[in-house]
């Protein structure tokens, strides 16, 4: 795992985003194609900005895929990771991308769309996945304790009140109640077989979730520090973010 404190939020996304196209370009160059996960969270925001900016990607030859998503919840809520993701990326890139494999949150039948959705990622590796980390360390929606060991790409996930009232307080919903109980996961092996991880996570109120998930012993009580396990995983982050590390 490589750390980068860098000395601005804004920094931060610059550098990660440098990182991540290196590695799309990289896989293209090989293959013709990149396959890369992207989240949807307020961590994400610096990062996709740059991301978009970047010009040297072909972004018709990136096939994009949605990491999670609320069950029950409409593409055009406000809250929407879907809408996240059209918005702040789909919407901004110089060109269509190649494909784009969303999570269909309002989806009548969850166990279908889990299937639909290995199935699509199943098809080739997937290059990388850009990625945070929650107040409570989980990746993805994956909150403590984490499933380690689940071989399915998707699942669907009970939420804990620490990770809904985060929704809550970077003001996605209005109160804890109108947050969803339940999410579509991409599940923690699913993450851990992307080729490359870009990590980015800001901020004073992710510093405890920094520590635990790079400093402490690997535990599905802190989803996070799984990264740690992977050969390939770049982890961005500013000075508030960093206050609590040890080096």
């Amino acid at each position: 795992m490589k750390i980068t404190v860098a000395e601005t939020k804004e920094r931060m996304g610059s550098l990660a985003a440098e990182a991540a196209a290196a590695k799309i370009v990289a896989a293209i160059a090989e293959r013709g194609e990149a396959r890369v996960i992207f989240a949807s969270a307020a961590s994400q925001f610096e990062f996709l900005e740059a991301l978009v900016a970047h010009g040297g990607i072909d972004w018709s030859k990136v096939h994009g895929f949605h990491l999670d998503e609320y069950v029950g919840l409409k593409a055009d809520h406000p809250a929407s990771f879907r809408r996240f993701l059209r918005e702040r990326l789909l919407a901004k890139l110089p060109c269509p991308m190649k494909d784009f494999t969303f999570v269909g949150g309002d989806a009548p039948d969850t166990t279908a769309e889990c299937a639909r959705l290995e199935a699509a990622v199943r098809e080739r590796p997937i290059d990388l996945a850009c990625i945070g980390i929650g107040e409570n360390g989980h990746i993805a929606f994956n909150d403590p304790p984490a499933d380690f060991d689940s071989n399915r790409a998707y699942k669907v996930v009970p939420l804990d009140e620490k990770c809904r009232m985060q929704q809550v307080g970077e003001g996605w919903f209005p109160d804890l109640a109108a947050v969803p109980t339940h999410a579509f996961s991409m599940t923690v092996k699913q993450i851990m077989w992307s080729k490359a991880i870009v990590c980015t996570c800001p901020d004073a109120r992710k510093a405890e979730a920094v520590k635990n998930c790079l400093e402490g012993k690997v535990s599905n009580m802190v989803p996070g520090t799984i990264l740690q396990m992977h050969p390939d995983c770049q982890v961005f982050i500013d000075p508030p973010a960093a206050a609590l590390l040890s080096k």
